[in-house]
């Protein structure tokens, strides 16, 4: 097969990278040596000098396997992940080897990793161990494509994994992630520290494991609330852009920029506190099986297990692919929120637009959980895109609007003895709805692509004022409904054009 990307070695850099090994390590002419073998020496020099990569640093090439003491990577180099890097090993290992946890992986503000296309190149965290990538403001850490400017796809790389041992509602408390790439996850200890992501980006993750099983951007396994997630932007993937399956661990300042697949996804019984976060679309990626803003089960059946899918986000904004009544969107677009399979999640003062469907509740145990008090929206606030048919979805249009057509509120039954329209409006809910984007005072270059977004709100945006949260805890007191008000959040750190950017 042809490579579309610049080869990872050429003669003098294989030569190079020999010598840098030669006397420290013992090799055979037909083992090559690892940069991972040699860190499990015990050294952290393993830089290897490839004039052929086109980056502007010294390449280290990371191989598949446990990285097994503590390893440090630093700015000045680019690591490659070569296949799947775990830091540590987990008991439940298919080559049945002693685990190794207590490893930690620090990764220096600044530094760029980069994923192998030919053999999936991912980071996984195994339970017991730590990534700890704190970056910056003005020096965020990148996770990207391999591939040069104007070549990244979605898809080119694996992703970021974290495994831990907080508690989910699997059988026996702990599962594999999909894929069976040896992420498992859960345990009893929802206090469980699985380190630091702070200014981190992930942009091109996402690559197949096996058909419709792809590695999210950023997957959160069991994870508990001794890790920081803060400031962390997920861009391009070819999957979710953050997924939850279980686990307690709390988050803030999330961006999800341009996924083919969902936003926020939540299973198993993820229960933590979510806040500041905004998910912007691509008019023309949404995924087969239908792509969301929030996809929220409790698990793959519906079953009623403990714990239950039951988080608490506030301060989101999710915007739709549709700008206006003429842009054309794929018809694999849904819902800005499908709460689906039993789940209890509980939503404040957050704002959604230019979805086919705003809100759609999902099953008879789903609805039930709404009519008990269990599943909650309050405070948000739902627009529609103007002149889309009748009611800013598409009803009412006619064979000269874009498919598809939806709704603002939907169900697949009354909420108690309330239709979902009803419920959503009860007015101890404080839930708002508009015909148009524009009627509460967001700016219309968010939806634009190959520029910096506005994300704060316009001068006299009904947004700066309404949130509440009375009786909440574990949120910062705002204001503001929606991830923004007059200060962006994202400025410095964050990217809205990685396609050219270069490293």
């Amino acid at each position: 097969m042809k490579k579309l990307y610049k080869p990872k070695f050429d003669a003098n850099a294989l030569k190079t990278m020999m010598f840098v090994l030669a006397g420290t390590l013992i090799f055979s002419s037909c083992k090559k040596t690892t940069i991972i073998e040699y860190n499990e020496a015990g050294s952290n020099t393993g830089t290897v000098t490839n004039p052929t990569t086109g980056f502007t640093k010294p390449v280290v090439e990371v191989a598949a396997g446990s990285i097994t003491v503590n390893t440090k990577w630093t700015k000045d180099n680019i690591y490659r992940l070569n296949g799947f890097v775990r830091v540590g090993r987990d008991a439940k290992n298919k080559a049945g080897l002693a685990a190794i946890e207590s490893i930690t992986l620090t990764i220096e503000a600044g530094t760029v990793i980069i994923g192998d296309r030919e053999t999936k190149g991912t980071l996984v965290v195994q339970r017991g161990n730590k990534l700890i990538a704190e970056g910056t403001a003005s020096q965020p850490i990148i996770f990207t494509s391999e591939r040069a400017p104007g070549l990244r796809e979605p898809g080119d790389w694996g992703g970021v994994v974290l495994c831990g041992k907080a508690t989910n509602n699997q059988a026996g408390g702990e599962a594999e992630l999909e894929g069976a790439y040896e992420g498992w996850h859960g345990g009893t200890n929802d206090a469980d520290n699985s380190g630091i992501l702070k200014y981190v980006r992930i942009d091109y993750a996402g690559t197949p494991i096996n058909p419709n099983q792809e590695v999210n951007s950023l997957t959160m396994g069991s994870v508990g609330t001794g890790t920081v997630i803060d400031f962390v932007q997920c861009s391009y993937g070819l999957d979710d852009a953050f997924e939850w399956f279980g686990g307690t661990v709390n988050a803030k300042h999330l961006i999800a920029y341009r996924g083919l697949d969902d936003d926020f996804d939540v299973d198993f019984g993820f229960r933590g506190t979510v806040q500041f976060a905004v998910g912007i679309r691509d008019a023309n990626s949404a995924d087969q099986s239908g792509s969301n803003g929030f996809e929220v089960d409790n698990d793959g059946t519906g079953s009623s297990v403990a714990p239950y899918t039951s988080p608490q986000f506030s301060n989101v904004t999710l915007i739709g692919p549709k700008k206006d009544r003429t842009k054309t969107i794929s018809t694999q677009f849904q819902n800005a929120m499908h709460l689906r399979r039993n789940n209890k999640i509980k939503i404040y003062n957050s704002v959604f637009t230019a979805y086919p469907n705003g809100l759609f509740i999902d099953g008879a145990t789903t609805l039930a959980n709404a009519a008990n008090g269990e599943l909650v929206l309050k405070n948000n606030v739902l627009a529609g895109v103007d002149g889309w048919g009748a009611n800013g979805y598409g009803t009412g249009g006619t064979t000269t609007f874009p498919n598809p057509i939806g709704v603002e509120t939907k169900s697949t039954g009354n909420v108690g003895a309330q239709t979902i329209d009803v419920w959503f409006k009860t007015a101890s809910f404080a839930n708002e709805t508009y015909a148009k984007w524009e009627d509460i005072g967001i700016d219309g270059s968010i939806f634009d692509l190959g520029a910096t977004p506005k994300l704060t709100l316009n001068t006299g945006s009904i947004l700066l004022a309404g949130a509440n949260f009375t009786g909440l805890t574990g949120f910062d007191v705002v204001t503001h409904r929606g991830a923004f008000g007059t200060t962006d959040w994202t400025t410095g750190w964050a990217s809205f054009t990685p396609q050219t950017n270069t490293y």
